[in-house]
């Protein structure tokens, strides 16, 4: 488990510090929701790193997930860019993040049970939903990073 918990916490160091640089780069959206956005970025790892030690901490990660996740939503409600290719981005951005959010919920803190062939770390099907997850927000970066190139 160890050995996810610093994979999670790198990869959420890079994409969320990503998902706000760009944010920060292409959108007008309020200083609410970058700080938002930042303040996810900094207390995902932080906490996912934390409870290397300290397991119970990761309850506490429903918090960056809220920030970041209500802030993408916030992003797709009212400061989407103008170009379509840039606010698709926003919007697999955000569906992937939910996605992330959704299993995070699911997997770590077992609020409804989960079924056996999604279970096991390393089951197809969970690999599946990760896949999906992961290609989102990374399309989604590619897309609105797209105004960048202009």
């Amino acid at each position: 488990m160890s050995e996810r918990v610093k994979r999670l916490g790198t990869i959420s160091l890079i994409a969320l510090g990503l998902i706000w640089a760009l944010a920060a780069a292409t959108l007008s959206a309020p200083a609410m929701v970058g700080g938002a956005l930042a303040a996810g970025w900094v207390l995902m790892p932080m906490i996912l790193f934390a409870s290397l030690s300290r397991p119970r901490l990761r309850y506490a990660l429903v918090v960056p997930g809220s920030l970041v996740g209500i802030a993408l939503l916030a992003i797709c409600i009212g400061w989407l860019p103008d170009a379509p290719l840039a606010a698709i981005g926003w919007w697999l951005i955000t569906v992937g993040v939910l996605i992330g959010s959704v299993m995070g919920l699911w997997f770590w803190y077992r609020l409804v049970p989960v079924p056996g062939w999604l279970d096991d770390p390393y089951a197809g099907g969970r690999w599946a939903v990760i896949t999906l997850h992961v290609a989102l927000i990374v399309a989604g970066l590619g897309l609105a990073a797209l105004p960048l190139l202009s």
